[in-house]
């Protein structure tokens, strides 16, 4: 089986299906991908939940299993299968102990809550799943009690949970010294890239939003930058669904105007970050170019970063500033504060040895 790309024809909107052995897409999950598009899922969504059912799928066809029939010690052996090297899981290679997991266990989850979609939106339409994905469950303090795995699809028992997942370690986003920051900004030999990363770092954009920028969407007076969602040509997206403005710096406008000025001239596009340089002239720059872009600097600081650092380092910076987290919440577009409070609610032991020190711990009023 392989995930295929697909462009509607009238739209020119990607989606993604999954093609069977045949050639042929599978019907259940091209149904549900379709369902996705239609509501306007990202297109980076839709492929992730293409990979993710096509890899259950493959499992089960390794096992002759109907994909209407099977139980929740099917679900607990896809996981396991998951964790296998892909040239062990067909059970011809031994796997020693020590051998780490292929999937982590943040990309197992990832691919269980896509089959539990999967499976939620088969039997919204009328498929009959019967006792699929059963699972035993604690039920308060009287004991325990069966609960179907898709249990809250019945409105007398609705629940918003997954019964089968692994335990995943939190991770603290990853962040950039200013010193690192810098030193980025610095290699970066054309102003078009240099306001591109002061874009990400002054805002904590998403790469897809600074790539869909438009020149209306800059305020100079004001001093601000909107971020709209609306469809672009590069196929950049704002994820969230909501318009938002950031306030940013005098000298990031000042960097701006240096840009259209020094090398934008006089090219007659709506967007800000376009070709220049490469083919085809005068496009707006595409994901693919970024990427390349951060390789080559990768190789010029010696920094192995990532665009979303940025954005990391923006809601960070911030909230270490003491901005309130609903106020950061809606600067990084995030539909709830908990969101929020869930990525960035951590303290590293420089930040909290700071507040002991405004707290006067430190200043020796006990003789040890």
């Amino acid at each position: 089986m392989i995930v295929q790309q697909v462009v509607m024809p009238a739209s020119r909107r990607e989606s993604w299906t999954v093609l069977g052995e045949d050639g042929v897409p599978v019907e259940p999950v091209e149904r549900f991908l379709a369902f996705l598009t239609d509501v306007e899922r990202s297109p980076n969504t839709v492929k992730a939940y293409a990979h993710d059912l096509k890899d259950w799928l493959v499992f089960l066809f390794g096992r002759g299993l109907d994909w209407r029939e099977v139980r929740l010690e099917d679900v607990g052996g896809f996981v396991a299968w998951l964790r296998l090297p892909p040239a062990a899981r067909d059970g011809r290679v031994a796997v020693l102990p020590s051998v780490a997991h292929h999937c982590g266990e943040a990309t197992v989850n990832r691919k269980l809550s896509a089959v539990s979609a999967f499976y939620q939106h088969a039997a919204r339409h009328g498929v009959d799943l019967g006792e699929l994905l059963t699972s035993w469950q604690p039920a308060g303090r009287r004991g325990t009690a069966w609960r179907p795995f898709l249990h809250h699809i019945s409105k007398t028992q609705p629940a918003a949970r997954r019964a089968v997942g692994l335990k995943a370690p939190h991770r603290h986003p990853r962040v950039l010294t200013a010193a690192e920051v810098q030193a980025i900004l610095n290699a970066c030999d054309r102003l078009r890239d240099r306001l591109l990363f002061a874009v990400l770092f002054g805002t904590g954009m998403r790469i897809g939003e600074a790539l869909g920028l438009r020149h209306e969407d800059w305020a100079a007076a004001e001093c601000t930058v909107a971020v709209v969602p609306r469809t672009n040509d590069n196929g950049a997206r704002a994820k969230s669904g909501q318009p938002r403005t950031i306030p940013v710096t005098a000298e990031l406008i000042r960097l701006y105007a240096d840009y259209l000025h020094g090398e934008y001239g006089e090219l007659d596009s709506d967007y800000v970050f376009v070709n220049l340089w490469g083919a085809p002239h005068g496009h707006p720059l595409g994901y693919a170019a970024v990427y390349d872009l951060v390789r080559r600097l990768r190789r010029r600081t010696g920094l192995d970063f990532d665009p979303h650092w940025f954005r990391h380092t923006y809601a960070t910076g911030l909230l270490r500033a003491s901005t309130p987290v609903e106020v950061v919440s809606k600067l990084l577009g995030h539909a709830s504060v908990t969101t929020t409070a869930q990525i960035y609610g951590h303290l590293t032991v420089e930040d909290a040895r700071r507040v002991l020190e405004q707290a006067g711990w430190f200043d020796g009023a006990v003789q040890l």
